[in-house]
């Protein structure tokens, strides 16, 4: 999505000072503050799709799905928060504090829109390879495809488009992800 920067730059210190947004997400990019709108329908119906999925098939004490805007803190110097679409966390590594996410999720799912541009998408990426994230899906829904990146060597590597019908995080080998289930009819 497209952001609208904000004029100056943040600390992380400012930045816990500041009132939640009530509208449309924010991100932090190099202590920049850049405003993004809502997701749209169509983006919100595959991501809470992916998520019934998942939660249906893990130990929902171990492992947290979470789809709900929230910080995910990728280092406080100069400041970088995202916030994905839909991130995968097992409690055992997860930490927050300040009440924002300062730990890598074991997975995140990311929908495309037209807006999105490929820088952003590559910055976007960068950061999650730099906390650590070791894998990342990417849906479009214009292609009705979706791409699965896994990190190696600090960077991503497109594992190809999947021959089945099905996704199986790396990481979460009994969660399978019917693929045509998951774009809104």
């Amino acid at each position: 999505m497209a952001s609208l920067p904000h004029p100056r730059t943040v600390t992380y210190e400012e930045w816990l000072r500041m009132p939640e947004v009530s509208e449309g997400i924010e991100e932090v990019v190099n202590g920049e503050i850049r405003q993004l709108p809502p997701p749209k329908w169509i983006h919100a119906e595959i991501i809470e799709n992916i998520a019934d999925a998942m939660r249906a098939q893990v130990d929902r004490q171990r492992i947290k799905i979470r789809i709900s805007l929230f910080g995910l803190v990728i280092r406080k110097r100069p400041l970088t928060t995202r916030v994905p679409d839909l991130a995968v966390f097992d409690t055992a590594s997860l930490v927050e504090q300040d009440g924002y996410i300062h730990s890598a999720p074991l997975l995140i799912v990311e929908v495309l829109s037209r807006a999105n541009r490929p820088t952003e998408r590559a910055g976007k990426l960068a950061d999650y390879a730099e906390l650590g994230v070791p894998e990342v899906w990417l849906f479009s829904p214009e292609s009705r495809s979706v791409e699965v990146l896994l990190l190696e060597n600090r960077e991503y590597r497109s594992s190809s488009e999947p021959a089945a019908a099905v996704l199986t995080p790396t990481f979460l080998p009994p969660v399978r992800i019917d693929i045509a289930a998951v774009w809104p009819r």
